[in-house]
């Protein structure tokens, strides 16, 4: 059952939701208002951590399309070591630092990289490596799906265990780059979660 949220009447958030699980379990979430970000609904983002299980834990994250940050941040509060939540939109990254403030504290903040630029220029500027990978662009950006995953791929960001979890409208293909295989996948009304791993894995 879809939660009713309250509607919070400021200019820079509109709906509140909030964490599910874990260290930070109950603490509030904000989405910024109008139709560019697309949070993904609590029964949505349970299901999936509930698919994910332990491997959440001591993972180093990746949100490319953060909205809310509501992905990244629930995977801190079970358990994963670091997350990194990338967004173009002002007003979006403004709520994401809102709600890590919320969910981690001040002392928790260092567990969050915050980055403001569209995905192919925040990829260009990371380093390291990534076992959660969370894949929720505008549903227009079709082609922005496989685009990330061959670019992190490419830069040697994604490390041998990676998961790759992609949402997307069921009425809309995707398609992978080649070496990228669906290992699981769920319908949540007219919303599809697939997980998704490189071959070599």
């Amino acid at each position: 059952m879809l939660h009713k949220y309250d509607i919070i009447t400021t200019n820079s958030v509109g709906e509140a939701m909030r964490i599910i699980a874990g260290e930070a379990r109950g603490r509030r979430l904000y989405a910024p208002g109008g139709e560019e970000t697309r949070p993904t609904a609590d029964r949505i983002r349970e299901s999936v951590f509930g698919i994910l299980g332990a491997c959440v834990y001591d993972a180093r994250v990746l949100d490319l399309f953060g909205g809310t940050g509501a992905l990244a941040l629930e995977a801190l509060s079970r358990g994963a070591e670091r997350a990194t939540i990338v967004d173009v939109s002002t007003k979006a990254i403004a709520c994401i630092r809102r709600n890590a403030e919320a969910v981690l504290g001040p002392e928790g903040l260092e567990r969050a990289e915050i980055i403001r630029a569209d995905y192919r220029k925040a990829i260009e500027r990371m380093q390291g490596e990534y076992d959660l990978v969370f894949l929720d662009p505008p549903y227009r950006l079709e082609a922005a799906y496989g685009d990330a995953l061959a670019r992190l791929r490419a830069r040697g960001l994604l490390s041998p265990q990676a998961t790759v979890v992609l949402e997307r409208a069921e009425a809309r293909l995707v398609s992978l780059p080649e070496g990228f295989a669906v290992r699981d996948g769920r319908l949540y009304g007219e919303t599809r979660v697939e997980f998704i791993k490189g071959e070599r894995t």
